[in-house]
């Protein structure tokens, strides 16, 4: 007769909990424990099992062959523990939601309204993760994930989300010393702000080949919130969701870029009571921001 591994299934809430965050220090927050009580449990677990689970680096915890098996298991474990809870209170909007979004969507039009989502649902606890890249959803890094592009993937529930609408913009200052530009072309005559050629981490982000083919920044940052705080600084002109450009002087009215943001959540959560509520919270959080995100 073959040895089973006994193990404490809460060792392996845990491992989980540091294999999503990528960090000791990042579970620990989640868990409401300290990074030494996790690095603990990750090791009973690894002595109980027998095995390497995950190695330190520089850049944070990595999974071994064997730890990313474990996780796979331990998430269908988790999604199944989930569904027979279910079972008992199927209605109740309760536990944790990890979304993934852009920067800039993510800070300006999804954060300032959460607070009104926990005030409703006090029963959530959400996590946004607004930042250049996106976390997947597919690899269950998040529950839901607000793209640029529809991922392909057979585990993930896709729907378009909603349109929104870019276009160039410099600050008062910036045009008061220099003219605004009268063509496109004329734009080469002027300081351009951008995105790092090499850090664009989507074609959808490739704005300013879009307006004129080869035109290249002055000053260019990977974070979109930074390119808008150089534009307001006087630093140049440069391409901005319209729902960022508050304050700022739109330049060349003929140039209009159309977007269109994509919501995907996992299929073994998708139907949960959370994310229903978090979803339901999404679309209609940006149906009432439609004039915002499409104003012309």
């Amino acid at each position: 007769m073959r040895n089973r591994a006994m193990f404490d299934w809460d060792d392996v809430r845990i491992f989980i909990a540091a294999a999503r965050a990528g960090s000791l220090g990042g579970a620990a927050t989640r868990l409401g424990i300290d990074a030494a009580t996790v690095g603990r449990r990750v090791a009973r677990l690894e002595s109980a099992l027998k095995s390497t689970l995950v190695v330190r680096s520089a850049s944070g915890l990595q999974l071994t062959a064997a730890g990313a098996q474990l996780l796979q298991v331990g998430l269908e474990a988790e999604s199944a523990m989930d569904a027979a809870a279910r079972v008992a209170q199927p209605d109740v909007v309760a536990g944790t939601v990890r979304i993934s979004a852009s920067e800039g969507f993510g800070g300006a039009v999804l954060a300032p309204a959460l607070a009104g989502l926990h005030v409703a649902r006090p029963g959530l606890r959400i996590e946004l993760a607004a930042s250049s890249g996106f976390l997947s959803p597919s690899r269950r890094e998040v529950d839901m994930a607000i793209t640029l592009s529809a991922p392909d993937s057979a585990r993930l529930i896709v729907e378009p989300l909603t349109p929104y609408q870019l276009a160039l913009y410099a600050s008062p200052a910036y045009l008061a010393a220099r003219p605004a530009p009268e063509s496109v072309e004329a734009l080469s005559d002027h300081d351009i702000v951008g995105y790092v050629d090499d850090l664009i981490y989507a074609p959808e982000l490739r704005y300013l080949d879009e307006v004129r083919p080869g035109l290249t920044p002055h000053l260019a940052s990977s974070s979109i919130r930074a390119q808008r705080d150089i534009i307001a600084g006087g630093g140049g002109i440069g391409v901005l969701p319209c729902f960022l450009a508050d304050g700022l002087t739109r330049v060349l009215p003929g140039v209009l870029i159309e977007r269109r943001f994509w919501l995907s959540t996992h299929r073994e959560v998708h139907d949960t009571a959370r994310l229903r509520a978090v979803t339901g919270w999404v679309r209609d959080l940006c149906a009432g921001a439609g004039e915002r995100l499409s104003p012309y």
